[in-house]
């Protein structure tokens, strides 16, 4: 195919897709996400926002040195200082791009910015020329274009054109857009901008409307050679495109759309799974592409018609976006190159010492309940990978509940500290696992608002492994936290201590310190 057909692929799961309320990610979870996509074959990593914050520029410059192939890109206003910041977090990258903006239409001038036309036109040029002076690599967005007079639009993306600019991004950053619209958009961009032919048009939507994927399509359509999405299409609000579902729409109406990429599909569910443990973002069980029941059928003419013909009911195959069929594969006798093996068949890639780990918690899985399937070995190989680059200051020691009909629930709990202590707490509460959250709240001096607890199953029958997953608020932000066991109230605990231990590596260490951080002094 001609280059023109080859559409890049910038995902920003770790800049846009980490600003979802609650799913901020470490910088060891970072890096993990940042070299599932680079395995995942995205062409473009947006790593963060380096003069946001200290974390965000560290993360930058983690993945700038340690994931190599895909272009790490830094979002920055017009600003020196921004960029300056951008360069400081990309330097030591192979491959780099500064991606600045600066919004445009009516409503952002006269509230947020507060600028006359000329003045935006003004700033844009001069961030895009400051960029220039560091970067090869420059790439300009209009924010909130969708809803911007498209001959002001026009005269900025001629302008950022002229100052260097080799990508410009048209974003819909309200989900405002229709396709057509969209589309009617771009192609006037493309019949009124010099120079727009010799820089690449991208495409950066939000689903406010349901509409995120349906407009970058249509935008592509209509001459855009850079969609910008996010895995299991997390972000602002109602999310970002959805990278799986772009991707596979390219792969599967090739027949009308004529594009490609460069991502490797059966990657795409392991990725999604990989950051929904990350963020603590479930999804959706009918969630296209990648959600359980994405190849599932129950109706009796649907299953008649798959038996006859796999094509009458499905237009992909499970196995191109990375699904494999549950197997009854492992028991507590098999070994550890059986177990190998079976990762790789699952496409994991792990060290000797990573592999270790997994058989470690296998074995231990296997002591539970009789029969282990596919979706328990990844649920292990993800939670171990979260453990090891998350950090804790807390570990589970030992726990025991007492609960029943006309029997106050009691949990007793031992915690040891990072730094070996050992420490034992008693509770009350309206159940077992209440009781636990408060004999855990004792021990670690972090009071925390529980706002949703779910329970799902990773697998099938009666020792299946039950995944928990909570959502807390506390005084520093709203915290997700995950646990697998095939014990539901261990599990509880477990994704207690999992969002206690990101609070607590977080905040200051002394009661006294916290009392003061929630205002009860």
């Amino acid at each position: 195919m001609r280059d023109a057909d080859r559409v890049i692929i910038f995902d920003t799961t770790l800049r846009d897709g980490e600003q979802s309320p609650g799913a901020s990610m470490n910088l060891g979870q970072k890096l993990q996400v940042a070299r599932a996509l680079r395995d995942l074959g995205v062409d473009v990593i947006e790593a963060g926002f380096a003069a946001a914050s200290p974390g965000d520029l560290e993360a930058i410059q983690a993945v700038s040195r340690e994931v190599e192939g895909p272009s790490i890109a830094s979002l920055a206003r017009c600003t020196r200082g921004d960029i300056d910041a951008a360069w400081k977090g990309l330097q030591d990258a192979p491959r780099r791009r500064c991606h600045v903006f600066l919004a445009t239409s009516p409503i952002h001038r006269d509230f947020k910015l507060k600028l006359a036309k000329d003045e935006i036109i003004r700033r844009a040029v001069d961030g895009v020329k400051l960029a220039r002076e560091r970067f090869d690599d420059v790439e300009f967005s209009t924010e909130d274009a969708a809803r911007t007079e498209l001959e002001f639009l026009a005269e900025v993306v001629e302008r950022v054109i002229e100052a260097g600019a080799g990508t410009v991004n048209i974003p819909d950053t309200v989900g405002y857009a229709l396709p057509t619209t969209y589309a009617d958009t771009l192609r006037y961009l493309k019949q009124h901008v010099r120079g727009i032919d010799g820089v690449v048009m991208s495409v950066h939507c939000h689903n406010d409307l349901g509409l995120a994927v349906a407009n970058s399509l249509a935008g592509v359509m209509a001459g855009a050679r850079q969609v910008e999405c996010t895995i299991n299409g997390i972000g602002e609000r109602a999310g970002n495109a959805s990278l799986e579902e772009v991707v596979m729409a390219f792969r599967t109406r090739q027949d009308v759309l004529g594009v490609r990429t460069g991502v490797k599909t059966e990657r795409l569910y392991p990725t999604s799974r990989l950051v929904s443990q990350v963020t603590g973002l479930h999804v959706q069980r009918n969630k296209a592409i990648v959600g359980q029941n994405a190849f599932a059928h129950e109706a009796g003419i649907h299953q008649h018609g798959m038996l006859t013909h796999r094509e009458t009911y499905e237009i992909m195959r499970p196995e191109e976006v990375g699904f494999t069929k549950s197997q009854l594969v492992l028991g507590k006798h098999s070994g550890r190159h059986a177990l190998k093996e079976r990762l790789v068949a699952l496409g994991y890639s792990l060290d000797d010492a990573a592999v270790d780990k997994v058989f470690q918690d296998f074995k231990v899985l296997a002591d539970k309940k009789k029969d282990i399937y596919d979706s328990d070995i990844e649920a292990l190989v993800v939670h171990g990978q979260m453990l090891a680059q998350g950090g804790r200051a807390w570990e589970l020691e030992a726990l025991s509940t007492t609960s029943g009909t006309g029997t106050l629930p009691v949990a007793s709990i031992a915690l040891r500290s990072r730094g070996g202590e050992q420490r034992r707490e008693a509770a009350t509460g309206d159940g077992p696992v209440d009781a636990v959250y408060r004999a855990i709240e004792k021990i670690t001096g972090i009071p925390v608002k529980l706002r949703d607890y779910q329970i799902v199953s990773v697998s099938t029958g009666e020792d299946a492994q039950g995944e928990v997953s909570i959502e807390v608020e506390h005084a520093s932000g709203v915290y997700r936290g995950r646990a697998l066991s095939t014990d539901i109230v261990e599990g509880s605990a477990r994704a207690f201590l999992d969002v206690v231990n990101r609070i607590a590596l977080k905040t200051p260490a002394t009661d006294e310190a916290r009392r003061e951080e929630m205002g009860t002094v």
